[in-house]
């Protein structure tokens, strides 16, 4: 028997203690609170604080509510008046009193967020008037609400207002009125005596039925729950998460099958047609490639002179895409002094060379060719010129190449001299151009020429037999072509003396001690 009342008397205590620990918090007794709290918590017995509703601001609010179900294309504005303090539930109830909407049915988003029915409108912002809200209407299918749901909840709401109704009715005790007594009363005005309402039937309680697992995801932006198939959120419009996976064990009803296979439907049709607009792309792309140039196929201005081309009048660059008139294009290569001609639109892809032979005459094209030749020369690094007048032959030489046989006038070149010095070596002709430089102007000019490359250190003289000899790339080891002496280039010295290989009395001490002949010595030895 004692096991049987033992949770009696802790219920009992329990509401004594949370009536003390409401008092306490409400005077802010932080310390019978704290109190409180440690043995409420020994009893274990489920309990609820919540904020009482005289907190609140009680003036009324005019709420602007955007209502929208699934089939509507726009919401329709309603106004509600409320108060600050109301909870989203109580907001439900109020909607389902005057409009009918059944709380289930009701989803409410107010700032980006979705309300739950323990939240009140104070903590989601409504505070004054004009505060917005959204209101989405389920269908009762999706809802999960029965009929039979619907019209005991409906029979609920009518017991409870015949029940408020009968709380609001002022009762008298029985025999007020009546004269039993030894003395009479004096008269009073007729009292009205209202009969005794029954006593409310007990309601079985209902029994707890567990939530069901929630499947689906939540929309970053509304925080609408979608089903776990859908793309985007059927509220907002928004992605879903991309790390969101459907579970296994979601089984979609009809609707949603349909819909699934619809996208699929349509996800084959745009694949379709995406192959198909890519065959007609490569087969005009394989037609344009065999001309020389595309014509514009619309309308346009030339960006150079601004005047309309019709289709067919102006030139479609390949690279580029621009369009410009013929004249305006044919004008920017023969002006152009560099071997790429740019897009005269300011950007970085060049005409094309089919293009600019296309667009130029032969006289005009041959010009071209011959700027193009001369700018190479210019900018390459060892490149030699034909010494023969008025001769355009050229060449890049390399380390071991000291001849150039030019196929244009059929001479063959000194690149050490940089001289046609036919039937006499270097030493004969240097020789020569210091008898001839007293009277013959031209040999005068190749003599201060080779002296320049001397003083300038591009050239030195062979330290046996005094000839002028240059090194044109690679390390520091040259060799005379008169005398075969090995030189060392940054010491102007021999490499090895009399005795040859091993002599280090020639005047190059590289690797003497392991030390370089010079600070820029590049590998003489």
């Amino acid at each position: 028997m004692a096991s049987q009342d033992a949770p009696t008397v802790y219920l009992k205590e329990a509401e004594e203690l949370a009536l003390a620990l409401g008092e306490a918090l409400s005077s802010g007794n932080s310390e019978e609170a704290v109190k409180l709290c440690q043995r409420l918590s020994q009893l274990s017995v489920p309990v609820s604080v919540s904020i009482n509703s005289q907190a609140y601001p009680q003036d009324s609010i005019r709420l602007k509510v955007g209502v929208e179900d699934a089939q509507s294309d726009n919401y329709i504005p309603v106004n509600v008046v409320v108060s600050a303090g109301m909870t989203i539930a109580q907001l439900k109830d109020k909607i389902s009193h005057d409009f009918g909407f059944h709380p289930l049915l009701q989803r409410w988003v107010i700032g980006k967020r979705l309300a739950q029915d323990r939240d009140t409108l104070y903590n989601h912002g409504v505070r004054k008037d004009g505060d917005q809200a959204f209101l989405f209407i389920l269908s009762a299918h999706a809802g999960h609400l029965t009929r039979h749901q619907h019209i005991q909840d409906q029979e609920q709401l009518r017991i409870e207002g015949i029940v408020e109704s009968m709380e609001s009715m002022q009762l008298f005790p029985r025999g007020l009125g009546g004269g039993g007594g030894a003395k009479a009363a004096p008269p009073r005005e007729p009292q009205q005596i209202y009969p005794t309402p029954p006593p409310k039937p007990p309601t079985a309680p209902k029994p707890a039925v567990p939530p069901k697992p929630q499947l689906g995801w939540a929309c970053t932006s509304c925080t609408y729950v979608n089903k776990p198939t859908r793309p985007g959120c059927e509220m907002c419009g928004g992605e879903r998460p991309q790390d969101y996976k459907v579970p296994d064990i979601y089984q979609p009803d009809q609707q949603e099958v349909q819909r699934i296979q619809q996208e699929q439907l349509a996800m084959l049709q745009y694949e379709q047609a995406q192959q198909v607009e890519r065959e007609k792309n490569y087969l005009y792309l394989l037609a344009t490639e065999d001309q020389r140039l595309i014509p514009n196929a619309t309308e346009t201005d030339c960006p150079i002179c601004f005047s309309t081309l019709e289709p067919g009048e102006g030139i479609v660059l390949r690279e580029c895409l621009h369009t410009f008139c013929r004249e305006c294009l044919r004008g920017t290569i023969v002006n152009s002094q560099d071997a790429e001609v740019s897009c005269p639109d300011k950007c970085d892809s060049k005409i094309l060379d089919r293009e600019i032979k296309a667009l130029l005459t032969e006289e005009e094209h041959q010009r071209f060719l011959e700027l193009r030749l001369s700018i190479a020369e210019s900018r390459a690094e060892h490149s030699f010129h034909c010494q023969t007048p008025n001769c355009r032959g050229w060449c890049v030489y390399e380390d071991e190449v000291n001849e150039f046989h030019c196929e244009l006038c059929d001479e063959t070149n000194c690149i050490l001299c940089r001289a046609i010095h036919e039937g006499m070596n270097c030493k004969d002709y240097q020789d020569d151009l210091r008898i001839r430089a007293e009277n013959d102007q031209a040999a005068q000019q190749t003599k201060q020429m080779l002296e320049s490359l001397l003083q300038n250190g591009e050239a030195m003289k062979c330290p046996r037999c005094d000839i002028i000899v240059q090194k044109k790339d690679g390390c520091d080891w040259i060799c005379c072509l008169m005398c075969k002496t090995e030189i060392c280039w940054v010491t102007k010295q021999a490499r090895w003396g009399p005795n040859g290989n091993g002599d280090i009395s020639g005047g190059c001490r590289c690797r003497v001690n392991n030390q370089p002949c010079h600070p820029n010595c590049q590998n003489c030895h």
